[in-house]
């Protein structure tokens, strides 16, 4: 063997060795926009995926206090609306509307996602303007379209309840202020992990969790590409990525201010129609899909990311494939 090719060798193994890593999610915090591939991964490489579990070390009294903040209508300029109204725990985390109304009837500029595993994303909203659950919960409360309030009002009006002023006192040193108040819903939203769905059974090592259809659906979803964006244990919701990366899914529209995506929050061009690609856990429940509510069900929304992201018109099979592996991905909230 040449000298060169002994130089080489270890580089191609590292290469591969780093796509390995790539493709599972394993160790990836933050990525920037992927660019989709087809691959299949072999079951013991998937079975050393991190299932999903509950976060740990959590504060049990904030929990509680986070609770009960998340479903208090005095967080709203009028009182009409609370964390709850658009992010409902019984409808998989989200109101199922195509997007959220606000304050005196204001309508939202873009499709609610679901809070239930908010956790372990790597950013917070469809554009990634909050890097924290903390930072996140200021975003509803202050803006006019939605609660419509502010620190300054929640705090005349909480401060007024011995009762959360006492709750506050026992939880936090410094007592109640809005940061803690913002600490305390996003440790309730930590709290909100769903579990033991029959894809975390699968790769834990039980054979028996997919059925023959639902485990030609995961290798298709990987074949076809679809992993390469949603991957990991939350399969998404630690990348961002263009929508329409193979055509041109604004084509003849008059794009909103909601489908420009992160240039909202960078203005830089390369991220115009980007977006943190979202988390594909409990999707069965979370129906209208993606950041404009445009496909009502499943099978339409696997066949626009088929011709969009992937540029493939994905067969009626495939379709039907892929939506019984999705269905698997629906958990249990963490009681």
């Amino acid at each position: 063997m040449k000298r060169t090719d002994l130089f080489l060798f270890p580089v191609f193994a590292l290469l591969l060795l780093c796509l390995f890593w790539f493709l599972l999610g394993i160790g990836v915090e933050k990525m920037t926009i992927g660019k989709p591939f087809p691959a299949v991964l072999p079951l013991d490489a998937w079975r050393s995926v991190r299932a999903l579990e509950p976060v740990k070390g959590l504060s049990r009294t904030r929990v509680e206090l986070g609770a009960r903040l998340f479903r208090d209508s005095r967080l709203s300029l009028d009182r009409s609306l609370a964390c709850i109204s658009c992010h409902d725990l019984a409808r998989g985390g989200e109101d199922g509307r195509k997007v959220s109304s606000g304050v005196n009837g204001a309508q939202g500029q873009i499709n609610a996602p679901t809070v239930f595993n908010a956790a372990y994303n790597f950013a917070q909203f469809w554009d990634g303007r909050a890097q924290t659950l903390e930072e996140q919960v200021a975003g509803p409360i202050h803006n006019p379209q939605e609660m419509a309030s502010s620190w300054k009002e929640v705090m005349v009006r909480l401060s007024a309840d011995p009762e959360i002023v006492a709750a506050f006192a026992a939880s936090y040193p410094d007592g109640l202020t809005p940061a803690n108040i913002a600490d305390a819903i996003a440790t309730f939203e930590r709290s909100l992990v769903t579990v033991n769905s029959a894809f975390d059974r699968f790769i834990k090592g039980d054979d028996m969790a997919l059925n023959r259809r639902e485990l030609e659906g995961f290798t298709r979803f990987q074949k076809l590409g679809c992993i390469s964006c949603h991957q990991g244990m939350l399969l998404g919701g630690n990348m961002y990525q263009r929508f329409g990366v193979l055509r041109d899914y604004f084509a003849g529209k008059h794009p909103s201010r909601a489908d420009m995506g992160r240039y909202n929050v960078t203005g830089l061009e390369s991220d115009r129609h980007v977006f943190k690609v979202p988390s594909l856990r409990n999707i069965a429940l979370t129906a209208p899909y993606f950041h404009d509510a445009s496909a009502t069900n499943l099978e339409q929304a696997v066949l626009v990311m088929g011709r969009y992201q992937l540029g493939r018109e994905l067969s009626e099979q495939d379709v039907v494939m892929i939506v019984a592996f999705l269905k698997t991905l629906t958990g249990e909230a963490v009681q």
